[in-house]
């Protein structure tokens, strides 16, 4: 009897002593990534790959492309006035359609710049929400520091941990949950990358009302992604505002609904908004889903 007790002993102590340094492991190096692919500014674009891949001019890049469907949209519509003649159907006006192709040509090739001032401009009300609760709560507001109240305040020491007990589980649902976090805002970094080497061809898309249906589904996906961040500030402010016990059951719940909020978050954007899905879980097969 003895022996099957210290048997089982040992089996819980190697299970606790393996998820000690799986959870040491993630708050050690992952929480530091977590902040930077979700708190993301014009930066993100100013990689020499990815400036050589959307264009340092109209003669190299995806401005190239873009450039070139300029020169199909001319074709285009000029076949569809002429048709119109014969079919007696209304078309467009000429002066209509120079002026668009003139003002949304230009916006197209200088997309690039357009894309850095709305990346910089949602991450400055990003930073202004969490520098305001720096200052409120003299606590840097980012998931490096979450991470740190959830071990301290919270009394969840993976050092001696015990993942069969509450704290243990709690802690392994609050771990999980962050890596899912990480998955899910990669994807939205990814996301944000693409919907930046489609900017050209959304802003050319508003030359022709048949095409412009592109732009309200490009920039309706892109608000979305780019909202998320702001979401995340303030769900954060609201942790950090609030004073836990590690005594206090109620505290250590609270977390794991704010957590799980953030996770969440892409979710009631969408519903809100309409958009992307960054759900690790979920297809992006609405990408270009309308949402009314």
């Amino acid at each position: 009897m003895e022996n099957t007790t210290d048997v089982s002993q040992t089996i819980i102590d190697t299970i606790n002593t393996i998820f000690e340094n799986l959870f040491s492991s993630i708050d050690n190096n992952l929480y530091s990534v977590l902040d930077t692919i979700t708190f993301i500014n014009s930066d993100i674009l100013h990689d020499s790959n990815f400036e050589n891949l959307f264009g340092t001019s109209t003669s190299n890049g995806i401005l190239l492309i873009a450039n070139s469907f300029l020169l199909a949209f001319i074709l285009y519509y000029s076949a569809r006035y002429l048709m119109a003649h014969f079919t007696y159907t209304q078309s467009e006006t000429p002066y209509s359609f120079i002026m668009k192709l003139i003002l949304f040509g230009i916006a197209m090739n200088f997309s690039f710049f357009i894309m850095e001032f709305i990346l910089d401009l949602v991450s400055n009300v990003s930073l202004a929400i969490r520098s305001l609760g720096k200052d409120l709560f003299h606590k840097d507001i980012c998931f490096s520091e979450l991470i740190t109240i959830i071990n301290t305040q919270m009394a969840i020491d993976t050092n001696s941990l015990n993942i069969f007990s509450l704290d243990g589980l709690i802690k392994g649902t609050l771990t999980l949950s962050l890596l899912n976090l990480v998955f899910s805002y990669s994807l939205r970094y990814i996301l944000m990358k693409v919907f930046v080497l489609l900017a050209p061809f959304a802003f050319l898309s508003l030359s022709l009302n048949s095409t412009s249906w592109f732009f309200k589904a490009w920039f309706r996906n892109l608000f979305s992604l780019l909202f998320i961040q702001i979401i995340v500030s303030l769900v954060l402010l609201i942790l950090f505002s609030m004073d836990f016990s590690s005594q206090n059951l109620f505290s250590k719940f609270v977390y794991v609904g704010g957590i799980y909020a953030l996770i969440k978050t892409n979710s009631l954007v969408r519903d809100f908004l309409g958009g992307v899905s960054t759900e690790v879980s979920q297809s992006v097969k609405n990408l270009f889903s309308y949402k009314s």
